[in-house]
C-alpha cells in the first residue's frame, strides 16, 4: 500500500469515478446518533424517578444532546470527523456508563438496567470503524466494555452480551470499510491506466497517419535515389538519408508500443458542432478511388466525423500502398437512422489470413490503431474481409447514439 493509499484508508475516502460507497455510511452513522439520542432520552424519561440521583442523569443527557447536535455535521463527513472528535465522543460514553453505576439504584443495575447512553455508545464505535477500520473499532469497543464491567454491574450476562454485540458490529463495519476503500483505490488506478492506454492509442494513430508514413516514404525514396544516382556520386547521401529515416521510423514504432505514456490532450473547442462526413471524404477521391455518398449531408458530431474520416483515410492509404498501382477502390457512404456505415473496397491482390496479426506484432499499427482503434473509441465496429486474389473490403459502422 502506498503512502497515498494508506492516508485514504485512515482518514478519508477514495473516490472512483466521482462516487464512494463510504459517504452514505457516514451519513447513516450521523442519523443513527440522533435517533439513539432520542431513544436514550425517552428511556430515561420513563425511569428517572427510580434513579438515586436523577438530576445528575438529566445533566449528563443535556450535555449529550448538545454534543450530538454540535457534531452531527462532523459525523456526516470523514474529513470533519477527526480523531479528536472521536476521542471526546468516547470519553463522553465512558463518563455516561460510569455515572450510570453511580446514579442508578443497585437493584435496577443488578436486573440489567441500561446505562445512560444506552445504544448511543454504538455510534462511537461505528465512527471509529468508519474512520480507521476494524482495529480502532475494536479498541473503542474494548474501552466501553471495560467501563461497563467496572462501573455498571460487573461481568453479568447482559453486560457480556451487549459488549460482544458492540464488538462484532464495530469490527464488521470496520472490515467492510477497509475492503471498500481498497476496492475503490484499485478501481481508480485501473481507470487511470485505461485512460492513459487509450490516449496512447490515439496518439499512435495520429503518428501512424502522419510521421510514420512520411518516414517510410523517405526511407523508400532514399534507397531508390541512392541506387539510381550511385554513378553520379550523390547516391551515398540519399542512401544515408533513407537509412536514417528507417532508424527513426523503427525507434518511433518502439516508443508507440512501449514508451512513456503521453499526457491527456484537451477536448476540441468545436466538439459540439456537427460536420458533414461526405465533405471530409471528398479529398480521398481521385482517378483511382470513387466516392459514392447520399445527395444530402451526412452529419455527425465533429469529433466523430473527424475520427471516422481519418479511419477511412487510413484504409485508403493502405489501398494505395499495398493494392498495387493499377488497383481501384470504391468508398460507399450509407446514411441510416441508427448508424452511418462507410465501406472501402478495392480490387487488389488481398491478403492471407493471419497477415494482420503479423503486422501488428511487427509494430505496424495501421489497422489495429488507425482503423479499429478509432471505431472502438466511437462505440462502433470495423470489419475487414479479404482473401488472396479477391481484394479487401473494410466496413466501418458508427452508431449515431454512441457517437
Amino acid at each position: 500500500m502506498t503512502h497515498g493509499d494508506r492516508a485514504g484508508a485512515v482518514g478519508g475516502t477514495v473516490a472512483a469515478g466521482g462516487m464512494s460507497v463510504e459517504l452514505p455510511l457516514w451519513k447513516a452513522i450521523s442519523y443513527f446518533r440522533v435517533l439513539a439520542l432520542i431513544y436514550a432520552l425517552l428511556r430515561y424519561f420513563n425511569s428517572y424517578l427510580h434513579f438515586l440521583h436523577p438530576v445528575a442523569g438529566w445533566i449528563f443527557l443535556g450535555a449529550l444532546t448538545l454534543w450530538t447536535l454540535a457534531t452531527t455535521r462532523a459525523f456526516a463527513n470523514p474529513q470533519r470527523c477527526t480523531w479528536y472528535v472521536l476521542g471526546v465522543d468516547l470519553a463522553l460514553v465512558v463518563t455516561g456508563v460510569v455515572m450510570s453505576g453511580m446514579t442508578d439504584a443497585p437493584a435496577r443495575i443488578s436486573h440489567g438496567a441500561p446505562t445512560l447512553p444506552t445504544i448511543w455508545a454504538a455510534g462511537t464505535v461505528l465512527g471509529c470503524a468508519a474512520k480507521g477500520g476494524w482495529r480502532p473499532a475494536a479498541a473503542s469497543g474494548s474501552v466501553i466494555g471495560v467501563a461497563n464491567i467496572l462501573g455498571h454491574g460487573g461481568p453479568t450476562g447482559d453486560n457480556i452480551h451487549n459488549i460482544v454485540l458492540l464488538m462484532v458490529a464495530g469490527c464488521a463495519i470496520g472490515y467492510v470499510i477497509e475492503l471498500a476503500r481498497a476496492s475503490e483505490a484499485t478501481l481508480t488506478r485501473a481507470l487511470q491506466v485505461e485512460a492513459a492506454t487509450r490516449e496512447r492509442e490515439r496518439l499512435s494513430r495520429d503518428i501512424h497517419d502522419g510521421v510514420l508514413q512520411v518516414l517510410a516514404l523517405v526511407q523508400r525514396r532514399g534507397a531508390e535515389l541512392g541506387e539510381g544516382t550511385v554513378g553520379a556520386g550523390g547516391g551515398a547521401g540519399f542512401a544515408e538519408l533513407g537509412r536514417l529515416a528507417g532508424e527513426q521510423e523503427r525507434a518511433l514504432r518502439t516508443l508507440m508500443t512501449g514508451g512513456p505514456i503521453p499526457a491527456q490532450r484537451l477536448p476540441e473547442p468545436d466538439a459540439a458542432e456537427p460536420r458533414d462526413l461526405t465533405a471530409l471524404l471528398c479529398p480521398y477521391a481521385d482517378e483511382r478511388i470513387t466516392l459514392s455518398a447520399p445527395g444530402t449531408p451526412v452529419l455527425l458530431p465533429g469529433p466523430a466525423a473527424g475520427e471516422l474520416a481519418a479511419a477511412v483515410g487510413a484504409a485508403v492509404d493502405n489501398v494505395r500502398r499495398h493494392a498495387g498501382e493499377e488497383a481501384r477502390a470504391w468508398i460507399l457512404v450509407e446514411d441510416e437512422p441508427e448508424a452511418v456505415t462507410v465501406s472501402i473496397r478495392d480490387d487488389g491482390p488481398g491478403f492471407a489470413p493471419g497477415r494482420l496479426g503479423e503486422a501488428e506484432r511487427a509494430g505496424r499499427l495501421g489497422v489495429s490503431q488507425s482503423i479499429r482503434g478509432r471505431l472502438l473509441d466511437l462505440g462502433g465496429t470495423a470489419e475487414l474481409y479479404s482473401a488472396p486474389g479477391e481484394g479487401v473490403e473494410v466496413e466501418l459502422r458508427v452508431p449515431r447514439k454512441g457517437a
